[in-house]
């Protein structure tokens, strides 16, 4: 591109929107990867694309407030649409960990620096194997790829019913983690009731000793069975937030959900 001012308003409007997928996306928005190597690739992705999505039909590469405005927003839209698969996992976690009666054990978060519960680290670092091994990390660098021929440079904006669409989609986490840990919750319930029962019939039984560690074995036999559902159950999730992103930035007003 000869165009240099041109192709330097592509390159900013690029970077803004790439930084937005990447401050809040799965694994690209890790404390585990430093500042500056996030930097350079956010950077090597926008000067990479700028020449080509500059040249796209309706594109318009002109440095405004308004066009800074929407190229966050669609940026931040696909962050904060993926963010919503870790959110699940961690509360997940939470379910989990209270019926292991670990609802107690915490940790210091290094990404959200709070304290968050043991298991929904677990089940967070557990995620993150699964998004990068499926390949889902590349799959969303092409989604993002493909936005800029949905949405041209600078022809986006932020409308009430997107942000209201991603506020009702965030209420399926809570469906999705109880999906996810539905098989341990389940068998942990089961114990429960058997040692309610048994406790019934032999009143001298220690059933508070029993019941912990049973819940606590149990537990983890069926935890680590169900890991074989873990790929496909992540990959549909993320399959359903990338396209409720792509919704969000094409049709605004387009019903979304998560859940399912």
């Amino acid at each position: 591109m000869t165009d240099w001012p041109t192709f330097l308003s592509a390159l900013t409007l690029a970077l803004v929107r790439v930084s937005g997928m990447v401050a809040f996306a799965p694994f690209f928005s890790s404390t585990a990867l430093p500042v500056r190597t996030k930097a350079v690739f956010v950077g090597a992705v926008a000067f990479l694309l700028a020449p080509l999505v500059a040249a796209l039909p309706s594109a318009h590469a002109s440095i405004t407030f308004s066009a800074m405005v929407g190229e966050l927003a669609v940026g931040l839209v696909y962050g904060l649409s993926l963010a919503l698969l870790n959110e699940m996992l961690l509360f997940a976690g939470q379910i989990v960990g209270l019926q292991f009666s670990f609802s107690l054990v915490n940790l210091m978060d290094p990404a959200s620096a709070i304290q968050t519960p043991l298991l929904g680290d677990l089940f967070q670092l557990m995620g993150t194997l699964v998004v990068i091994t499926a390949g889902l990390d590349r799959i969303l660098l092409a989604s993002m790829v493909r936005s800029f021929r949905a949405v041209p440079l600078g022809s986006f904006a932020l409308l009430r019913p997107s942000a209201l669409a991603l506020v009702q989609a965030a209420s399926g986490v809570f469906l999705a983690a109880l999906e996810l840990a539905a098989p341990v919750l389940a068998a942990t319930m089961l114990v429960e009731i058997a040692v309610a029962l048994l406790g019934k019939l032999s009143p001298q039984l220690p059933v508070m000793m029993l019941t912990v560690p049973m819940k606590t074995l149990t537990g983890f036999v069926i935890l680590t069975g169900s890991l074989a559902l873990w790929p496909r159950f992540i990959e549909a999730r993320f399959a359903s937030l990338v396209d409720m992103a792509g919704r969000l930035i094409a049709i605004p007003a387009a019903p979304t959900g998560f859940g399912g």
